[in-house]
């Protein structure tokens, strides 16, 4: 069961760009059972598995990320209640690594059914401000060595095979500050928020979908101060590469405007880009719909921003398939099914079973 591996993995904090406790205890997971893995530069964890004879056909990449979305002084414990558990990061993505876990536990001793050579990767930078960081670094080093991606991360029963393109910005408004009183410059608070009124005054379609959204926003010293600086973080989405392009020009002129009303100094750095667009899913979506149909679970389609946004630009067929039944994503009473587990494992090692019985191309 995969529940032997997930609340060691839930209890063990993986913040993104601090996800290395994380990454040696699936290491360590992985080598008991008698895989050979890699740290790659970035930090990633890999284990490839090449049987006699499939040496130099493409690689089936099966990913799932390390990282969370909580500070590393998050409380991790992991709660069982009845048929849930619950806590901070449990299921995105701990489940999905534990079931990605149980998978290389049954596989071993079987390796020689495999028809092509099969990469397990633990990949980090996916949440956030990660900007899907291993996953992009697994594809560009590895790009012609591969012949699909198949990302494990999310709900049983849902499979993206659409990736929203995702543009992220850090905005910060310089002034001089100085004292409420004393001094009559102008404030950075005053130029951010005429920005955040700006953004939010945008149009934005309803479809494709495209969206805005000022995530943090911070700045100033004290009440009696004149703020000197502020910031904030801003996410712009869309299904459409062009609307997309579009939005994120508007947005900037929006930032810029406002920090000339004002007479600010303003930096901008973009500090996301997920390419978005079709994942070619095609065939890796049919597997998946075959195997989901035997299990008997209910399947459907999703848009989404996952590690398989990082294959779009390759052309690579790529899915992302989710293993586990839960809910309260990115909280910290997140929570997991545990019976959903045994299913979620199933399901995968149908569809990798049913990418390996594939005609080789």
């Amino acid at each position: 069961m995969p529940l032997s591996y997930l609340v060691r993995i839930a209890q063990t904090p993986a913040p993104t760009f601090n996800e290395s406790r994380r990454a040696d205890l699936i290491t360590s997971l992985w080598e008991d059972l008698g895989y050979r893995c890699e740290r790659d530069e970035v930090g990633n964890v890999i284990t490839k598995i090449t049987p006699a004879g499939t040496e130099g056909r493409p690689a089936l990449l099966v990913l799932a990320h390390l990282d969370t979305v909580f500070p590393i002084e998050t409380d991790v414990t992991v709660r069982e209640e009845g048929d849930r558990l619950t806590g901070a990061g449990v299921g995105d993505n701990s489940a999905s690594l534990a079931v990605v876990t149980a998978f290389l536990r049954d596989l071993r001793g079987h390796e020689g059914r495999l028809s092509r050579p099969l990469w397990v990767a633990a990949n980090v930078g996916e949440e956030g401000l990660g900007d899907l960081l291993g996953a992009k670094h697994l594809m560009s080093q590895h790009k012609r060595e591969l012949g699909a991606l198949l990302a494990v991360d999310g709900y049983l029963g849902v499979a993206v095979t659409r990736a929203v393109g995702v543009r992220r910005y850090r905005a910060v408004f310089a002034g001089a500050g100085g004292h409420s009183w004393g001094d009559q410059g102008p404030s950075a608070l005053h130029a951010l928020g005429l920005a955040i009124s700006g953004l939010y005054s945008l149009h934005l379609p309803l479809s494709p979908r495209t969206t805005l959204n000022v995530g943090t926003a911070s700045g100033g010293n004290s009440v009696n101060s004149i703020a000197g600086s502020a910031e904030l973080l801003l996410d712009l989405r869309s299904l459409d590469a062009s609307l997309l392009a579009e939005l994120d020009s508007r947005a900037l002129e929006v930032l810029n405007r406002a920090a000339r009303e004002v007479g600010v100094g303003l930096k901008v750095e973009r500090v996301g880009d997920r390419p978005g667009g079709d994942l070619n899913a095609g065939r890796l979506l049919e597997l998946a719909q075959t195997a989901a149909k035997e299990s008997r679970i209910d399947f459907r389609q999703a848009s989404s921003s996952t590690d398989a946004n990082a294959a779009v630009p390759y052309g690579l067929p790529a899915l992302t398939l989710g293993v586990y039944r839960g809910g309260n994503a990115h909280r910290e009473d997140e929570w997991v099914q545990r019976s959903s587990l045994a299913t979620g494992l199933q399901l995968l090692r149908r569809v990798v079973e049913l990418y390996q019985h594939q005609p080789l191309a």
